[in-house]
């Protein structure tokens, strides 16, 4: 017989005496195919025409102030939640180097001595039997596992897929800052305008007051049209205060969101985005944020390039990807584990002869673990494994529905607010066009000066009509750009 027919029929017996993965819990989740769905029509008339480029890695410098493009590098540079979600990527590439040097060679070096008194009736040798003496020792030791089963292998790609996981949840928390900071941009911006607005509405009726004052005091008119007037004045007031309160509020916020204090916030300056009415895309100059966001048209290669720039996504098929990788570790853990080890060193009693050559010593011990019997933790572990990687693939397919689901609805929002944006527009125009022709009429002593302070009130309400729907319409252009995953690129390799 060969001689390595007996170590074949021994492996053999081994491998059928082991502990077998069958009866586990099979995987039961399918993966789902962007392709196979319905994208809706938002999408498809969005996409329809010349196809827009996906969103840049700077996309809100469309909005045109440099203030804005500090405060989003500033963030990105001192926002605490941005900074925790690098060490998270930190973390999960230094676990990663600990999985791979499980899998490497080890040689570590060893130094002891100690003095020792032999017994005489003990089981020493007669000659140190009821000696003391020095034992010393030094040694180098070195062990490997030969991976025969790719355990090590998988559970070091499980690993890199923990890396890739932090790094695109480190991109979510980077987008989702941007966002935050561009919205509240944008709301400062609105309150601001508004301020003005509530103003110049105060002014107003301060005028509407004190003419009907002086026609009270010519007894034009009775008291209570003068007090009726005078009622409205404090509530112009808290308008204003309102204004300026939300300016606070909002200054403090992207003071905290860039990782500042609120002392940081009161020294933003007035932001210079232009919420007036949307300009024509034919206009010779160039569009308005307002007048961009509301011809915005979508890429066309939605929904299928979408699972590659959304970070949530790509976190999640990334979770897939090291779910897989556990299982094929636990599946490996029901095969034999085949160590080596190896030692060389120095062994001797007394320091005089510790090198001398024969106090050399060296040796090998290779080593088979075997799992025969485990009342069905392997399985159970597997199946857990497998149930783990169901788990991630639901999330996975729940977070493509969703993201297009964001595009959609972003998509359906942008066009009705354009829509009534465009309405309130031609209102403010017409109104405008009114005061023109109170005003007229007024100088030509057609009508009193009452007429033409109603229309200018008039004007002023669909003016904030107009600010309101411009400052939607921003803010709507910003949550599309999230649901576009943003600049971030975390595709799926």
């Amino acid at each position: 017989m060969p001689r390595r027919a007996p170590l074949a029929l021994a492996l053999s017996l081994l491998l059928a005496a082991c502990a077998s993965p069958d009866g586990a819990m099979p995987a039961k989740a399918r993966l789902l195919e962007p392709a196979h769905l319905d994208a809706g029509s938002a999408i498809a008339a969005a996409a329809q025409g010349e196809a827009a480029a996906w969103p840049d890695e700077t996309w809100w410098t469309v909005l045109g102030d440099p203030q804005l493009d500090r405060l989003v590098q500033r963030a990105q540079e001192g926002n605490p939640g941005l900074r925790a979600s690098a060490a998270r990527v930190r973390l999960a590439q230094a676990l990663a180097g600990v999985t791979e040097a499980a899998a490497g060679p080890a040689v570590n070096a060893s130094a002891s001595a100690d003095r020792t008194r032999y017994p005489e009736h003990g089981a020493a040798p007669a000659a140190i039997a009821g000696r003391t003496l020095w034992k010393e020792n030094a040694a180098l030791t070195g062990a490997i596992d030969l991976d025969a089963w790719g355990r090590h292998r998988e559970a070091l790609q499980a690993a890199l897929g923990d890396v890739k996981v932090a790094e695109a949840e480190q991109q979510m928390v980077r987008l989702a800052l941007q966002t935050a900071i561009v919205r509240a941009y944008i709301r400062l911006a609105h309150a601001y305008a508004l301020h003005d607005l509530a103003t110049a509405t105060l002014q107003q009726r301060q005028r509407q007051h004190a003419m009907a004052q002086k026609r009270h005091a010519a007894g034009l008119s009775g008291a209570y049209e003068t007090a009726a007037l005078a009622a409205t004045l404090p509530a112009g007031e808290r308008g204003r205060q309102q204004a300026m309160a939300a300016i606070a509020l909002l200054q403090h916020q992207l003071a905290a969101l860039t990782g500042q204090g609120p002392g940081d916030g009161e020294r933003i300056a007035r932001p210079v985005l232009n919420l007036g009415p949307a300009q024509h895309p034919g206009a010779a100059h160039r569009m308005p944020p307002v007048a961009w966001a509301a011809n915005a048209a979508l890429p066309s290669a939605l929904p299928a390039q979408l699972i590659g720039r959304r970070p949530d996504v790509a976190a999640q098929r990334w979770r897939i990807e090291a779910a897989a990788r556990r299982i094929g570790a636990a599946r490996a853990d029901f095969y034999p584990d085949i160590n080596i080890a190896a030692f060389a060193g120095l062994q001797a009693f007394g320091f005089t002869r510790l090198l001398e050559a024969g106090s050399r010593t060296m040796g090998v011990a290779p080593a088979i673990n075997l799992p025969v019997f485990d009342s069905g933790r392997l399985r159970s572990r597997l199946g857990a494994q497998r149930a783990a990687w169901d788990i991630a693939v639901e999330q996975y397919n729940g977070a493509v529905v969703q993201a297009l689901a964001d595009v959609a609805g972003a998509v359906s929002q942008q066009r009705a607010i354009a829509a009534q944006l465009q309405q309130s527009e031609a209102a403010q125009a017409a109104a405008m066009h009114a005061e023109t022709l109170a005003e007229r009429a007024w100088r030509a002593g057609l009508t009193d000066a009452d007429a033409v302070i109603n229309a200018r009130m008039s004007a002023l309400h669909e003016q904030q009509n107009v600010l309101d729907m411009s400052a939607r319409l921003l803010e709507n252009h910003t949550l599309l750009m999230a649901a576009l995953g943003g600049g971030v690129k975390a595709e799926i390799h």
